[in-house]
């Protein structure tokens, strides 16, 4: 016979809702995505199964403002999502992001079956807005014009079990012609050091071993608390952090890459060899136009410093053909900026309008048939130039830590894959002994790829990590999960803050 309290119970049982965060543009947002997860997840929403495009109870879109078309590929999604919405009852749909804060009267407008749009400044409140445009039956628009609160006091869901994502700033006081992020992100905030230490000393306890220092302008970290030489002096502490073996940071500006940046690089053993710094352009009058407020001479004398003080160090950067005005002489000072830098790997864009910035409206925009040629020729230098950065870590001695996910052919070619201390992706024969992501294997490189290593020889040497231990220990996690049912409704509201304050970079830098 069956109780009150047996039937009362099985009354409340029901099959959790889940959710799918789909994340376009730069680091910052791929953060943001994690802190939306952890969200949904601390209001009782599960994570949708791979491949679920669209099939989930709540879909949100992280979206990006710096393309010229981003606003076609959102609303090509969402009608995409229309009719699912229309076969599915209680389906939600939410857009947040970059073009968001942008497009914030429009988007419901264009799309009336959205739910829910927030912008860059109130991701924190996803859940409240999801359940009120439930209760009341109508979209909710709701848009911060300042910060909230910082991204690092609210719950994340990490990607990775062994590396991990830490801002350190907010925002940006650049005013590049080219660029929308400063209007949409607001002036830069500083974090206070204390809580970056305490976040990335929490990390570590959890398992993590390698932490990625994110900012708008990682390096220009002290203006907002007036202290030049701050972020240097965070690289230092990020060294005193047992445990903690491998430290990146992205994306620094030329403008604040100061000496003592460099002497912290080459002087903190867990500060990798690694620099991703943009140039944008070789041409000093194109950099004025872009209103980058240094010049080649400036950038390739940084680029020599770093050398000097760090031989091994693989340098990369960004680059923008095809800048209104560009005239054949600025590109091929662009041109011979790469031949002098020597980059390692260069992400090279044909300029794209974004609307709303100065750019946008410039006289003398090029032909894009002129953009393309001229792309397909620093496309062809860099290619040459990486390949023979390459062919220089052949006969090298490298320690590897295991990635996931890196290798799309590992599963055919019996590999796995790996990052070298200057963030090279290196292929190595799979070794007789289990070997997890976060682990650390030490190999020697056989061949040179322009975008890859192999190690085709034995594994000379394989040391399991905490952070392999982190790993395994998430996924015997995730495979104990019960499929089916959890026990009264999800939780609604603003989760209660973490007891340590836990912790972005735009290729426009």
């Amino acid at each position: 016979m069956t109780s009150s309290s047996d039937r009362s119970q099985a009354v409340d049982v029901q099959e959790p809702k889940t959710y799918e965060v789909r994340t376009y543009g730069c680091q910052m947002n791929v953060h943001d995505s994690e802190r939306l997860s952890g969200l949904l997840e601390g209001a009782g929403y599960v994570r949708a199964p791979e491949g679920a495009d669209g099939d989930a109870d709540v879909v949100v879109f992280n979206t990006c403002a710096v393309r010229e078309n981003a606003d076609n590929r959102l609303y090509g999604n969402l009608g995409r999502l229309a009719p699912m919405k229309t076969k599915r009852p209680g389906m939600q749909i939410a857009v947040g992001g970059c073009l968001a804060q942008k497009d914030r009267d429009t988007i419901v407008k264009r799309a009336p079956w959205v739910d829910v749009v927030f912008g860059t400044h109130n991701i924190g409140k996803l859940p409240v807005l999801l359940e009120r445009a439930r209760v009341q039956e109508e979209a909710q628009v709701e848009i911060a014009e300042s910060l909230e609160a910082f991204p690092s006091t609210l719950p994340t869901r990490r990607e990775s079990a062994y590396a991990a994502w830490v801002s350190i700033s907010v925002g940006c006081n650049n005013t590049c012609t080219f660029c929308i992020v400063p209007a949409l992100r607001g002036k830069e905030k500083d974090r206070r050091t204390g809580d970056i230490l305490a976040e990335i000393e929490a990390l570590v306890g959890e398992g993590v071993s390698e932490i990625t220092l994110l900012g708008q302008n990682v390096n220009a970290y002290g203006s907002d608390i007036g202290d030049r030489e701050a972020f240097s002096k965070l690289l230092r502490a990020c060294g005193q952090i047992e445990g903690l073996e491998r430290v990146r940071f992205t994306s620094p500006h030329p403008r604040d890459f100061t000496d003592d940046v460099i002497a912290a690089m080459a002087e903190t053993p867990n500060v990798m060899p690694q620099l991703h710094m943009p140039m944008q352009s070789g041409s000093d009058p194109i950099l004025k136009a872009m209103r980058r407020s240094y010049r080649q001479d400036r950038y390739l004398g940084i680029i020599e410093k770093v050398r000097a003080a760090i031989p091994h160090a693989a340098i990369t950067t960004d680059i923008i053909v095809g800048f209104p005005g560009e005239t054949e002489e600025d590109f091929e000072q662009t041109m011979h900026a790469v031949r002098q830098a020597r980059f390692a790997q260069a992400f090279t864009f044909q300029y794209s309008k974004r609307p709303g910035t100065p750019a946008a409206t410039m006289e003398n925009q090029i032909p894009k048939e002129v953009v393309q040629a001229r792309y397909e020729r620093l496309v062809a230098l860099q290619e040459e130039i990486s390949w023979d950065e390459n062919k220089e870590q052949v006969g090298r001695t490298l320690e590897l830590m295991v990635a996931e996910g890196e290798g799309r052919k590992d599963g055919a070619t019996h590999r796995l894959s790996g990052r070298a201390p200057d963030n090279r992706l290196v292929h190595f024969t799979k070794p007789d002994q289990d070997v997890r992501p976060g682990d650390v294997v030490t190999v020697e490189i056989t061949y040179a790829a322009p975008h890859h290593l192999l190690a085709e020889g034995a594994v000379l040497d394989v040391r399991r990590t905490r952070a392999g231990d982190a790993w395994e220990k998430r996924n015997a996690a995730e495979a104990s999960k019960p499929a089916g049912v959890m026990l009264g409704l999800p939780r609604i509201g603003a989760p209660e803050p973490l007891p340590v304050a836990t912790g972005s970079g735009c290729g426009c830098d």
